[in-house]
């Protein structure tokens, strides 16, 4: 594998897993800059957060598949949102195994701050995309996380793909 001068391996410097990484963690510190310093949020509370806007109230398990939270990082920003005021978590009458979530007043007032504030930045990022670069965009993420998705169900099967 090449090193250039800095010592990077750029191999993987240009390995498409590690650019989307790249750009997926400058994207979030982007946004974590509104919620995290402005509103007191973690990545993973502001995950929730959004998750639950519009959504009655949800099992956790379903909160963990929608913000591909695993279930540590989901169970500890549930408790300090339901710290904070934000959501309250009860036993599902339907599985006393389980918690349903609901967001309360708090929460909903604390999103709809935040919201305008992270579609602005999401606005900035795409402006210089044309519209048929952000179709193509679109298209292309749906494309993969459909193959990536493909990856995960064939296991290890998949390490000959």
């Amino acid at each position: 594998m090449s090193k250039d001068t800095n010592g990077l391996n750029q191999q993987l410097a240009s390995f498409f897993p590690y650019r989307l990484a790249v750009l997926s963690e400058a994207v979030s510190r982007s946004m974590a800059q509104i919620y995290a310093v402005r509103f007191d949020l973690s990545r993973d509370e502001w995950r929730v957060l959004a998750a639950l806007y519009k959504a009655p109230p949800t099992k956790t398990t379903a909160i963990i598949e929608h913000t591909t939270l695993d279930k540590l990082s989901a169970s500890r920003a549930l408790a300090r949102m339901e710290g904070k005021g934000l959501v309250s978590r009860s036993v599902d009458p339907d599985d006393a195994r389980a918690y349903l979530v609901k967001l309360l007043p708090a929460g909903r007032e604390l999103y709809k701050k935040i919201e305008p504030l992270v579609l602005a930045r999401e606005r900035f990022l795409l402006e210089d995309l044309g519209a048929d670069e952000l179709a193509s965009l679109n298209a292309l993420h749906d494309k993969l996380l459909l193959r990536a998705r493909q990856l995960v169900e064939m296991g290890d099967e998949g390490r000959r793909a």
